[in-house]
């Protein structure tokens, strides 16, 4: 996705703007409201992240002017502001989703990405298969080649993640949000530990390994020989 974040808080934006650039998107920043109509106006953007209170211009203000222009690009409003009344405000000012702060990384990119889904909705998967790996979600059950393979609760949530996330590469913020429910870094080994056992479980017997490391961004399981 082209994103356009509109946040004055610059720690807050260099946040959201390193996990999405980790995530593959390509991302602009504007600290304040004049400079983000400007650049919404002008640019080709999926969707906008704006925040509500910006000096210059207010958050609904820009928002309400892009409609008024006939642009619908979707827009995710940021805010500290989680009343009721302020939701509605919100969306009725024009945003297409409100996410109230403070909130999770993994919360946000599934709201952009919410956002931008086509409207035909899809069953809930409780099968997932990656050439010769499966992993049955009802029965909690993973075997790769018809061969059992026993795994612990956290390996299993995280193969979970990174199966449903197959041929993308997962980066550590998202595996420490979503797999472990942390919302910072502890500056620990324990991804790189449970990586490596996992990986241990799933490849270590099998001729084609499916889970590797990329590196400088992250973890990415795919099978190499698919077209």
């Amino acid at each position: 996705m082209n994103i356009l974040i509109i946040e004055d808080d610059r720690q807050t934006a260099s946040f959201i703007q390193k996990g999405l650039i980790e995530s593959g998107h390509v991302v602009d920043h504007a600290a304040d409201g004049e400079s983000g109509l400007h650049l919404a106006q002008g640019g080709n953007y999926d969707v906008l992240i704006v925040d509500r209170m910006l000096p210059g211009r207010d958050g609904l203000s820009i928002i309400q002017t892009l409609r008024a222009q006939g642009m619908q690009t979707p827009v995710l409003i940021l805010s500290a502001l989680g009343d009721v009344d302020s939701r509605v405000e919100g969306l009725r000012a024009g945003g297409d989703d409100y996410l109230v702060k403070p909130y999770a990384f993994s919360e946000l990119l599934a709201r952009l990405q919410a956002l931008l889904r086509r409207s035909q909705p899809t069953q809930e998967q409780t099968i997932l298969k990656l050439r010769d790996l499966e992993m049955d979600l009802l029965k909690r059950r993973v075997t790769r080649g018809g061969v059992s393979i026993p795994l612990q609760p956290r390996e299993f949530n995280l193969l979970e993640y990174l199966m449903r996330h197959a041929g993308q590469v997962v980066t550590r913020t998202m595996l420490l949000e979503k797999v472990w429910d942390y919302h910072f870094d502890p500056q620990t080994n324990v991804i790189d530990v449970h990586v490596s056992r996992l990986r241990s479980k799933i490849d270590k017997d099998f001729d084609t390994p499916l889970l590797h490391t990329i590196r400088g961004a992250g973890y990415l399981l795919h099978d190499p020989e698919a077209v």
